[in-house]
């Protein structure tokens, strides 16, 4: 997929979240988030699979249902959800580990317990 492309597809998840928070503001569960993030992504010609099991390579070893992505938008962009007070270290850390697992070079964290979304969309980078 071409870079423009896939700057495309993260500017509509960006612009979605945005939708996302301000219809429903903090305070709910991270799974209302994810159900309507993948909802409104939808509405706009996206692909988007919700909670995608995926393998794990252990020791050169594949093994099946390792780790679960929140949404997997295009089949290329990797999309952690959270409802907390604050994102930690550990919780980018998770999102690259999955970029990483999945030879995916682009993801998003995104924190909507948050009295304002901006500043808490975070893009995480695979250098691949």
């Amino acid at each position: 997929m071409k870079r423009s492309e896939l700057e495309a597809i993260v500017k509509e998840i960006v612009d979605s979240s945005y939708d996302v928070h301000s219809a429903l503001g903090p305070g709910m569960l991270e799974s209302s988030y994810e159900i309507c993030l993948r909802f409104e992504l939808s509405t706009r010609k996206l692909e988007v699979e919700r909670q995608v099991e995926m393998p794990i390579n252990y020791r050169g070893v594949i093994l099946e249902k390792g780790y679960r992505v929140d949404l997997l938008v295009a089949n290329e962009v990797i999309v952690e959800v959270k409802a907390v007070d604050r994102t930690l270290p550990v919780h980018k850390a998770q999102l690259l580990s999955y970029l990483k697992m999945a030879d995916k070079r682009i993801g998003l964290l995104i924190n909507f317990n948050v009295p304002r979304l901006h500043g808490n969309i975070k893009r995480v980078v695979n250098g691949l």
